[in-house]
């Protein structure tokens, strides 16, 4: 098993769940997107350069999309919680992940990484 294997099978339901369909809906997503453990975390790379990562919010114990460059894309659902660069989108692991927001998201960032 790797490591970045570990790290999802590790968390209890249902962040579990909401954290494995996110991997592989952010893989799926584009050809150019790999993955790759950073910082301790699954971190999603587009074309080699670091885009986005999953993670468990420490206060709320919900999983988030952390997106690297988020002061460049705009979207209501993403929260900067005192970041100067990054920002975060959560995702509530006990309902149907909003797979529209989850798309203008990832497209502003493949649209951002292409230039």
């Amino acid at each position: 098993m790797k490591l970045i294997d570990k790290y999802f099978l590790e968390k209890e339901e249902p962040v579990k769940s909401c954290l494995l369909f996110l991997r592989e809906y952010i893989l799926n997503y584009d050809d150019a997107i790999t993955e790759d453990r950073k910082y301790g975390m699954p971190f999603y790379l587009y074309n080699g350069k670091m885009c986005c990562y999953l993670w468990v919010h420490k206060k709320y114990g919900i999983p988030y999309i952390g997106v690297v460059e988020g002061n460049k894309i705009k979207h209501d659902r993403l929260l900067s919680e005192k970041r100067a660069r990054m920002k975060i989108v959560l995702i509530e692991p006990n309902e149907d992940v909003d797979i529209n927001m989850i798309d203008a998201i990832l497209s502003q960032i493949v649209a951002l990484y292409k230039k």
